[in-house]
């Protein structure tokens, strides 16, 4: 099982606003994660903007505004997140199959499906930030660069 890009910014996003909860006032910018993940800003916006759409961050306009976690960290599930990133999450695509009607494969692989879904669902992300902490790097607001990043910024 291979979740996308869009599902991994999704949950590094909401674990680093999880962590990021008893620093100051919590918030996070699009910039700051951006940078600290070597994701583009336009990425981290679009991941964010639906977070913040399903309720899951909350956001705060203004020049010091930003987003924190919409829920308490113990009421998410990484399940709900991964079904919130990944629509018509199917384990194969058997549409157009010659075999998709007497196939054998196709509950066994929703069967798996719904197992790993099940375990996501069990999973808070209180969970996962308790097994976890934030770089002293990041902490401290140390820039973390990237090529990709760097020519996008036109530093490159």
């Amino acid at each position: 099982m291979r979740l996308t890009a869009h599902t991994d910014y999704a949950l590094r996003i909401l674990l680093h606003a999880a962590l990021a909860e008893g620093e100051g006032d919590g918030l996070l910018s699009i910039a700051q994660v951006a940078r600290d993940h070597a994701i583009s800003r336009n990425h981290a916006m679009k991941v964010v903007n639906v977070l913040a759409n399903a309720g899951l961050l909350a956001t705060v306009r203004g020049r010091s505004g930003g987003f924190r976690l919409g829920r308490p960290a113990e009421d998410i599930t990484l399940g709900e997140v991964v079904r919130l990133t990944e629509p018509g999450m199917k384990a194969a695509d058997c549409e157009g199959c010659v075999l998709q009607e007497f196939c054998g494969l196709t509950g066994m692989l929703a069967g798996a499906m719904r197992a790993f879904l099940g375990e996501l669902d069990r999973r808070t992300l209180a969970a996962a930030a308790a097994g976890s902490r934030l770089p002293a790097r990041l902490a401290a607001g140390t820039m973390v660069t990237s090529p990709a990043l760097d020519q996008e910024r036109g530093e490159g």
